[in-house]
């Protein structure tokens, strides 16, 4: 599969710390608009419709410079609670190395009393240990969707390698920083089988993350149409499994969830399903 160079401007925001709309979490912190992964399966398109982009979700990257700024405004005005990065971007995507805008916003945090929770593709998190030692309360996600480099590199075609991933949360937990999986989007055919599933989350659980978080696919129109583009081209002979899963969801999803419970039962690691 090509893949494009993101096309990269610098915008101002009016504010970076913002009301969520997610169950638990108070608010959210996206340094950027747009990512550079170009997963197949990303939902956060409709941000295109907010940021009046005509180009597709994936292609661009918008980078907030003045995010460490307006957060230092912010934060005395609100009352404390428990931020996200991110919820529609990768705080921690290649960028990051430039702008270092992640960085700079959980250097603003320290001296709150906030609950920071990080949710990334990346081991460019590692960077930031010595911010992350110094957050009163923080976790880290890892999202990993397959164990599979192969398959990777078709449906996560710009993101960090599975192992680099691993090794991440290892380090993490090794440094005593909490961590995580989200195990989402479960991806048909490939890791939503009792089999993979129980061996994605032994490895969860070697690599020091404590609890998982699930989530299947979610197959809006623009999902749908790039998933089975990608299936007709690489796995024409899978198709007719994601043609069942958007067909039967509810009984694809019950099912998913019996397996997901046990073998997180016999992996010992607290898996939260949210499907």
């Amino acid at each position: 599969m090509k893949t494009r160079v993101p096309k990269i401007r610098e915008i101002q925001c009016v504010s970076i710390l913002n009301r969520s709309s997610i169950p638990s979490v108070d608010y959210a912190i996206n340094p950027y608009t747009g990512c550079e992964h170009g997963c197949v399966y990303c939902y956060s398109d409709f941000m295109c419709r907010f940021r009046r982009h005509r180009e597709q979700w994936g292609t661009f990257v918008d980078a907030k410079v003045n995010a460490p700024q307006v957060l230092r405004q912010q934060l005395p005005k609100v009352k404390p609670g428990l931020i996200s990065l991110s919820t529609v971007t990768d705080p921690y995507q290649p960028l990051e190395r430039k702008y270092e805008l992640t960085r700079a916003c959980l250097q603003e945090l320290i001296d709150h009393p906030f609950a920071v929770s990080i949710l990334t593709k990346s081991a460019l998190v590692l960077r930031d240990l010595d911010v992350l030692s110094r957050l009163g309360q923080v976790d880290v996600g890892m999202t990993i969707t397959t164990l599979d480099e192969k398959l990777r590199k078709i449906f996560e075609p710009r993101a960090p390698s599975i192992p680099d991933r691993l090794h991440a949360l290892r380090q993490l937990s090794v440094a005593g920083i909490r961590t995580w999986v989200f195990f989402g989007p479960v991806l048909p055919s490939f890791s939503d089988d009792l089999r993979t599933v129980g061996e994605m989350l032994r490895v969860f659980r070697k690599s020091g993350a404590q609890s998982v978080l699930v989530d299947r696919v979610n197959l809006y129109p623009l999902v749908w149409r790039k998933l089975r583009t990608v299936f007709a081209r690489h796995f024409p002979e899978k198709l007719s499994h994601l043609e069942r899963v958007k067909g039967d969801g509810q009984r694809y999803s019950s099912r998913l969830r019996a397996d997901i419970r046990r073998e997180a039962a016999r992996s010992g690691i607290p898996c939260d399903i949210v499907f």
